[in-house]
Formats: C-alpha cells, structure tokens, sequence
C-alpha cells in the first residue's frame, strides 16, 4: 500500500512538474536554448533547423543560417513562433505566401542578409506584427502597399539600404508606430506628407542620407516625435519654424549639412531638449535669435563652419550647459563681450583651434564655476590684464600655440586652484616686459606642464633659452634703464630742430663740377643748456639698427648689452685694396685645390705602380718554388 502511493505520487509530480531538462535533452547542435521552446543558433542550415524544431518553438533567432529562400512550407507546422530572426544567412528571395503559415508572429528580423526587392503585401498576414527589422540588405524600392494593414506595427527599420524614393503614402495606417529608421540609404527627396499618420512616432532617423531639402510642414503632425536624425545629409535651408510643432524633442541632430545659414527662432518652442547639434556645416552667420529655452542642454559642440563671429546671446538661454565646444572654426576671430554671460554651471569651455586674436577684457568674468579653458591654437597676441581674475575654480589652461610674447606677472594671481598650464609654442619676447611673468613660472614650476618647450623667441642672444632656465639678475638692467628714463623725463625737456648736413662727391675726371647731396635728420636739444654748447641726444631705442648715410654695413654682434657694430669704408682705395685681398685669396685657394689633387693623382701612381711589382715579385717567387719542386 505505501508503496502504490508513494508511485502515484511520483507520477503526479511528473505530469505538473514542468520539463526542465527538455531543453537540454532536445535542444539542436549549434544552439543556445535558454528555456523551452527559445533557440538562438548559429552557423547552421536554417532549412534544416526549421524541420527539426518542434511546434511548441515560439523564438528562433538564426545567425549566419545559409538559408537562401523563405518559402511557403518553411514556417509550417509553426503555430507557436511568435519571434524569427535569420540574420547574416544570405537571404536573398522570401515567397510572397512565406508568412501565411505563422500569421501570429510578433517580430521579424532579417538583418543584413541579401534581400534586393520583396513581394507585394509579404507582411499582410502579419496582422498582430510588432516589430520589421530589414536593416542591411539591398532593398532599392519599396511598394506603396507593403506595410497596409499592419495597424499595430511599432519598430520599422529600413536602414542600410539604397532606398531612393519613398511613396507618399508609404506609411499611412502606421498610426501607432514609435520608431522609423530610415537611415544610411540614398533618399534624395520626402513627400511633405509622408510622415503625417505617425501621429504616436517618437524616433525617426533620417541621418546619412542625401537630402537636399525639407519641405515645409513635413514634421508638424509629429507631436510625440522626442528623437529625429538628420545629420550627414545635403540640406541647403531649413524652412521657417521647421520644428516649432515638437515640442517634446530631446534630441535634434542636424550636423554634416550644407546649411550656410538658420532662420530666425528656428530653434524655439522645444524646452526639453537635451541634444542639438548644427557643427560641420558651412554656416556664413547666425540670426540674433535662434535658440529658445533650453534649461537641460548640458553639452553644445559648434565647430568646423565658416563663422567670423556668434551673436552674443546664442548661449544666453542655455544655462544648464556644462561643457562647451566652440573650437575649430578657422574664421572664427572675434566673441561678443557678454557670450558667457549666462552660464553659471559651465565646467568646460573649449576654444581650441580657431583664429581668435584678442578677447574683450571681461569675457570669462562670470563663468565662477569653470575648470578647464582650451585657448590653444589661436592667434591671441595678447591677453588682458584681469582676463582670469574671476576663475577661482580653474584647474586647467591651455594658451599653446598662439602669439603671445609676454604675458601681465600677475595674470595667474586669482586661480587658486590651477594645477595645469601649458605655454608652449609662442613667441616669447624675453626682455623687461616679461619679467614679473618670469617670476611667477619659476615660482610655480610644478604648474606649467610643458615648461621645456617654453621658450625664448627673442631677443636675439636669448634665443631658444627656456623662460624658467633665465635668472633674475639677467634682468638687473632694467631697474638701470628705468631710473635712466626717469630722470630724463624729469630734468630735460626735448625740442625737435632740423639740422642739414652736407657732404660733396668731386668726380676723378677733369672736370671740376660737383655734385652736393642734401639730407636732414631729426635731432634733441636741450633748452636748460647754453646756446654755444647743445649737445645732441639721441632718442632711446632698443633692438633696432639704423643706418642713414654713410659707410656700407657689414657685421654687428652683441656682447653685454653693447651692440658693436664694424663698418667697411666707402672709399674706393679701401675697398679696391679688399677687393684685391679677396681676390688674391681666391686665386691662392683655387692653387691649393689644383696641387692637392695633383698630388693625390701621383701618389696614386706610385701605389698602383707599387702594387704591380708586388704581384710580379710574388708570381716570380712561386714560379721558383715550382721549379726545385
């Protein structure tokens, strides 16, 4: 008795208990069967797999299936299969009866495999369909009837195809479809009306296409739109209030066009847009307004257009932007005083790669919040004084790469926090001018990361010197010619007066004319010194060389701040007696060059003819040897 309840409780257990081990008992060669009647397989016959698998399958997923043609007969006897997937398997041909068999499939997904065209109404059983996927295959055109009566179709990707045209009422009766992609293929041109039964569409991607103009109204009824993709195309203009309707966009993507201009407020009434990007477009100027309230944008790139400048309240409604990428624009060269106005939370600021030569003295004054600030690469000759007063939260600033030749000592005086600056790459002016500057990089050594590369342009006997390497004391005179100029300025006050000077040339032939030359120069006099005795006094100059008339210049050089300077005489006994030197020392040189490679000639006559009788002396040698032998 125990023994017969204890087998019929065995068997009860057996009928309820669900077959765990099926899967792993029958589950194919090649396949993943991660629960009963779920097949994910690869590298196998898919003809042969569809005849092996079992009615209660409701997923198969095939990858790299060699599977050519669907037919009628292959999803027979399949009334569970809800998802098919023969992706990567060469399909090439699909029978226009080859749904029939499984009308209650969910999801299809023919994924790069060698479709070029597909039969009429093929997906019209497909009533309960939620999901095409026929991305990355050939498809050139698509019939207007190919997706009528699928009403609760929700994913449609037709992506990396050659699609070139689209029916204008392609989509009609997709009302509750959520995302289109229609990406990577050759589409030229849209129908205005193409899109508006998509009432429900939350995502379409249109990005790398060849569109060359949107027409009007194409996206108004578009009101749940949140995501569209038009990047990488050739759009010219954009129509006024383009995309006014969406107001719901977080994300609109319009680089690598051809815009070379925005209409105004174009970008208003979309205040929950997180991504917008226009950089790579060949953008002439920027109306006054274009951006609306955009509170969650956190990050902006406008780089590689051809703008001279930006109006300055383009990022004025933007104030959660964290990072922003104004950089490589070549014509870029002037910013609006109060560009940054209105950004309390940007964090970075690149301005990398542009043509900026000068910024207005209060440009970064309210950006208390910045860490990292590109300027490398531009053509900035000089910075304000107060330029960095405000940044107490810089850590990092690049100034590589421009023209700048000094720098204020205490330009750094305020960024409390900076840990990093690179200076490398100009032209740096090592007179008095820099000298505070001087202090503060040897003081803060650790800070200037490329501090070998800093280095003396100018002036001459500094060149190629490194800043941080220059002592103090090289810079001692300065004091000097600071009390110097003090003193002049304030005991002797200068007038200009003309002096002329003449000098006569007496021809060497016979006749007696002369000719007189007549010049002026500007010199200083004194009016606290007696009339009998005025000195003449030069004005101060540094590093410049002039010579009015007089004797021909030959050479200079500079040894402990004196220029001395060697000229050779303008007459013409010397300069005919140098010119006889000089040729004469080119005749004796010419001479030496002609006896040397004499001598080497002879000499190596005398080695051949040396070797020579070597040879024969040792030839002889042998021949006596063979001879007593």
């Amino acid at each position: 008795m125990e023994s017969c309840v204890k087998g019929t409780l065995w068997m009860i257990l057996a009928l309820f208990t669900p077959p765990l081990f099926d899967c792993s008992t029958f589950c194919p060669r090649g396949c993943l069967c991660q629960s009963h009647g779920h097949f994910l397989c690869s590298d196998r016959n898919g003809r042969d797999l569809l005849q092996q698998l079992t009615v209660d399958t409701y997923t198969l997923l095939l990858d790299k299936g060699n599977m050519s043609v669907l037919s009628e007969k292959s999803l027979e006897n399949k009334t569970l299969l809800l998802r098919l997937g023969l992706t990567n398997s060469h399909l090439h041909t699909i029978h226009p009866l080859g749904f029939h068999a499984a009308p209650q499939l969910k999801s299809i997904k023919l994924t790069n495999n060698d479709l070029s065209t597909l039969p009429a109404r093929v997906f019209s059983p497909l009533s309960v369909v939620e999901e095409i996927y026929l991305d990355g295959n050939q498809l050139e055109i698509i019939g207007p009837d190919m997706f009528e009566g699928l009403g609760g179709l929700l994913v449609l990707d037709l992506s990396r195809n050659k699609i070139r045209d689209l029916p204008p009422d392609m989509f009609d009766g997709l009302s509750n479809l959520l995302l289109l992609n229609l990406g990577r293929n050759n589409i030229k041109k849209l129908s205005p009306t193409i899109f508006h039964t998509l009432t429900k569409l939350q995502r379409l991607r249109i990005y790398h296409n060849e569109l060359a103009v949107l027409e009007p109204g194409i996206f108004d009824q578009l009101e749940n739109l949140i995501v569209l993709n038009l990047h990488h195309n050739q759009i010219k203009s954009l129509p006024p209030r383009m995309f006014w309707s969406l107001e719901k966009m977080t994300e609109l993507t319009l680089s690598y066009n051809q815009l070379k201009g925005v209409p105004h407020k174009s970008f208003y009434n979309m205040p929950k847009l997180k991504k917008l990007t226009i950089y790579s477009n060949p953008l002439l100027s920027l109306p006054d307004e274009l951006m609306g309230h955009m509170p969650y944008i956190t990050q902006f790139y406008l780089y590689e257009t051809n703008l001279i400048t930006v109006p300055g309240n383009l990022f004025a409604n933007m104030s959660g932007l964290l990072e922003l990428n104004l950089h490589v624009n070549e014509k870029l060269r002037y910013l609006p005083p109060d560009l940054f106005c209105c950004l309390p939370n940007l964090v970075k600021l690149s301005l990398r790669n542009n043509s900026l030569r000068d910024l207005p003295p209060n440009l970064f004054s309210t950006l208390t919040t910045l860490q990292i600030l590109l300027l490398n690469q531009n053509k900035l000759r000089t910075l304000p004084e107060n330029i960095f007063q405000d940044l107490t939260s810089l850590v990092t600033i690049d100034l590589r790469n421009n023209r700048l030749n000094t720098l204020p000592g205490d330009i750094f005086l305020s960024n409390t926090a900076l840990t990093a600056v690179t200076l490398g790459d100009n032209p740096w002016r090592c007179d008095c001018a820099i000298r505070e500057f001087l202090r503060w990089i040897r003081k803060n050594d650790n800070i200037v990361l490329d501090k070998d590369d800093v280095i003396c342009h100018s002036p001459f006997y500094k060149l190629l010197r490194g800043l941080h390497t220059l002592p103090d004391d090289e810079f001692s005179f300065c004091d000097e010619k600071r009390t110097e100029s003090l003193f002049l300025t304030q005991t002797v006050s200068y007038e200009p007066t003309q002096t002329t000077y003449s000098t006569s040339v007496t021809p060497t032939t016979e006749s007696t004319t002369s000719e007189t030359t007549t010049y002026s120069a500007m010199v200083y006099t004194s009016n606290s010194i007696q009339a009998d005795v005025i000195p003449i006094v030069s004005p101060v100059f540094h590093e410049i060389l002039v010579v009015e008339q007089g004797p021909e210049y030959v050479h200079h050089n500079i040894h402990k701040r004196w220029v001395y300077v060697w000229f050779l005489p303008s007459g013409s006994t010397s300069v005919g007696s140098i010119m006889f030197c000089y040729v004469l020392l080119l005749v004796v040189g010419l001479v030496l060059i002609l006896a040397a490679m004499y001598g080497m000639h002879r000499l190596g006559t005398a080695m051949d003819k040396i070797s020579a009788e070597c040879a024969q002396n040792e030839e002889d040698t042998m021949l006596s040897d063979l001879v007593h032998a």
